[in-house]
């Protein structure tokens, strides 16, 4: 009896371990199946999941459909489980409680998408971090009275002195927002063709108040990027500093080898608190592109990216290094000089360079003929870095710029680097040609050459109002200013053309250099000197030898095209003596509008399948609930009606879910590009 016991019990384990292998087999199987018809390729893990779930919730509609309740099954023999018709309803209901839990799976965690608990808390603490400071911006604008017009009040707008409250309202918020907003309120405040005048003026008052780094901060910052102590590199290192700002602060040095420096230390714990506002700033950038007019028109994702990558750069000492670098490669004027740069003793947080001794622009007592002369080698090496070298100092405003002690000019803080490809820069020299030569129709076409889509414009509009515009700059009574090019760039904005940002850039730190130019010379005419600098560099061009070698160089480059333009037109020529010349379209010839012109015939066709089997169950539905049947026939096959009935409405189902599931994915896959 014992040795029977023991055979029972080990019996009825195998058959466990079977049943249990042959459901999981059966429930992955049905995954398995879901996946194929949803078209929602999951990994194995992920189909267990969705059968797990689906099956028991598939088994419950099926014994709904085939007994009508939960009580009918008290009343029934075992046998009556094993009938054919309600194993396979069975198996079909899994199968699409299956579909069903893809879907849900495909909805909520995306193809692609992995469960990482660290990601997701790190996630989580990123966004209570956004939250909260949201929520401190907020409070700064509704303190300085800007709370209403963030929620929409517009009343009063266009008044100036309302305009002037909120301006001055607006850089104050800034200011106590921190450095990524006085950064982006210095940026807006050169974007005269964006901003009305009264704010332009008032952001260009932007400063940050920062307090000094303890001088225990700045040796611990230095010493963990050089990995050496402090007095190991430096033979004296002042604990005051000459500048502190935003990002970094200054301080003079000597090295042991006698060279005058100055170290620029980055403020600790400045990257993290400018990555997570530029993060915010990215998030309503996209949210201004996706929920307002404005927003696309003046490209905002674009100026987001391009404000988050040039503050990015600034952080990284190393970017600024190879700015100095690739700087004094472009510039040949012996009176500019571009401090060194000691790359041993520079990291990404610590810049050490050469120190130049002078006076800021405007604080020394120069003679009027030195202080021109200053100003025409400052505006000749701009030009030559815009014109020819195609990288350029972008923020030329006094303070970054010195009278050197011994003569000459000085340039500093290299954090903000303009750089232009060939074709931007010839189209800016055709720019300046067309407007030294006042021809309206050379500057419209070189304008409609560079923007970014010009789509439908009326060209001879544009004509007329470039016409104009010259007309009221160049007038040889008006003294002509580079300021009349941030007048262009509005004038093209109201056209719904926008420049490429490189360009810009160029107008911008013209318009800032002659600020500067003004502060330094009084009188000093930077139009007509940078006239005469690009007539110069045209005629150097178009001389005979640089013209001959330039017409060498293209006609090199159209060889290959001229050969073979004679057997070409031989061709088209004998093909209309023939009368056989054709010309072929290849309609839908991009892989693009192949797979638009499949979406939306497969979409059709399962539409059309869902509308006519939803009707064929609902009708079906309505036949076998019919009271009073009176055809013997109908009425002995009821019952498989309504199970046809589940069958075409489980059908419907299917078809609407994979509509489901292929929307979602077409969205997805809209939102990654």
């Amino acid at each position: 009896m014992e040795t029977l016991t023991v055979t029972s019990v080990f019996g009825m384990v195998v058959g466990q371990v079977v049943s249990l292998v042959a459901l999981v087999l059966v429930l992955l199987g049905l995954g398995k199946l879901a996946s194929r018809l949803m078209d929602v390729p999951f990994n194995l893990p992920r189909l267990a999941l969705a059968a797990l779930v689906g099956a028991p919730l598939g088994s419950v509609g099926a014994i709904l459909a085939y007994y009508g309740s939960f009580e009918a099954l008290n009343s029934l023999e075992p046998a009556d489980l094993d009938q054919p018709a309600y194993v396979s309803l069975m198996l079909f209901a899994m199968a699409v409680g299956a579909m069903l839990a893809f879907v849900g799976l495909e909805l909520l965690l995306p193809r692609g998408t992995r469960f990482r608990p660290v990601a997701m808390v790190r996630e989580a603490r990123n966004w209570f971090g956004r939250l909260g400071r949201y929520r401190r911006i907020l409070w700064i604008l509704a303190r300085h009275g800007l709370g209403g017009y963030v929620l929409g009040r517009r009343e009063g707008i266009d008044d100036t002195s309302v305009q002037r409250r909120l301006a001055r309202s607006l850089v104050r918020s800034m200011e106590e927002a921190g450095v990524v907003f006085v950064k982006l309120g210095q940026v807006l405040a050169t974007r005269r063709d964006l901003l009305p005048p009264v704010f332009v003026e008032e952001l260009g008052r932007l400063h940050s108040e920062v307090a000094k780094v303890p001088f225990e901060l700045v040796r611990e910052c230095v010493e963990g990027e050089l990995g050496r102590p402090l007095e190991e590199v430096f033979a004296a290192f002042d604990p005051e500093p000459l500048a502190a700002a935003s990002i970094a602060q200054a301080h003079p040095a000597r090295l042991h080898g006698g060279e005058e420096v100055v170290v620029k230390v980055q403020r600790p714990g400045i990257v993290p608190v400018v990555r997570r506002d530029l993060d915010i700033i990215r998030r309503l950038a996209r949210r201004f592109d996706e929920y307002t007019d404005w927003g696309p028109a003046i490209g905002v994702l674009d100026l987001a990216d391009r404000f988050a990558g040039a503050l990015l750069e600034e952080l990284d000492f190393e970017v600024e290094a190879a700015n100095i670098a690739a700087i004094a490669d472009a510039t040949s004027a012996s009176e500019v000089r571009i401090p060194r740069v000691y790359e041993a003793y520079t990291g990404r947080r610590v810049l050490v360079m050469e120190r130049l001794h002078g006076t800021q622009v405007g604080g020394g007592d120069l003679s009027a003929e030195e202080a021109e002369r200053i100003a025409r080698v400052l505006l000749d090496c701009l030009l030559e870095q815009v014109l020819m070298s195609g990288i350029f100092h972008a923020d030329p405003h006094p303070g970054n710029i010195l009278v050197l002690d011994g003569g000459g000019v000085g340039l500093l803080d290299y954090g903000s680097v303009g750089r232009l490809d060939a074709r931007t820069r010839e189209a800016l020299q055709m720019m300046l040609l067309a407007i030294d030569r006042g021809d309206a129709v050379l500057l419209t076409d070189t304008l409609l050459d560079v923007v970014d889509d010009p789509g439908e414009i009326d060209a001879e509009r544009l004509r007329r109002s470039l016409g104009q515009f010259m007309a009221r700059y160049l007038h040889g009574s008006t003294t002509a200013s580079m300021r009349m090019f941030t007048e262009l760039l509005m004038l093209v904005t109201r056209f719904g053309l926008v420049l490429p940002a490189e360009l810009a850039g160029v107008f911008r730190a013209l318009a800032t250099l002659e600020g500067t130019l003004v502060h330094l010379s009084p009188g000093f005419d930077t139009v007509a000197e940078a006239k005469r600098y690009a007539g110069a560099r045209m005629s150097e061009q178009l001389g005979t030898g640089n013209l001959r070698e330039m017409a060498s160089a293209e006609l090199i480059a159209l060889l290959p095209t001229l050969r073979r333009l004679p057997r070409r037109l031989d061709r088209i020529t004998d093909q209309l003596h023939k009368g056989r010349f054709t010309v072929q379209a290849r309609l839908f010839a991009h892989p693009e509008d192949r797979r638009l012109l499949r979406s939306v015939v497969w979409r059709a066709v399962m539409t059309v399948l869902a509308v006519v089997t939803g009707f064929m169950s609902v009708g079906l539905f309505n036949v076998t609930e019919t009271q009073g049947v009176s055809w013997p026939e109908l009425a002995t096959h009821t019952k498989a009606l309504n199970l046809l009935a589940w069958v075409l409405l489980a059908a419907t189902a299917m078809f609407v879910l994979r509509l489901l599931v292929d929307m979602v994915r077409d969205g997805g896959d809209r939102g990654r590009r």
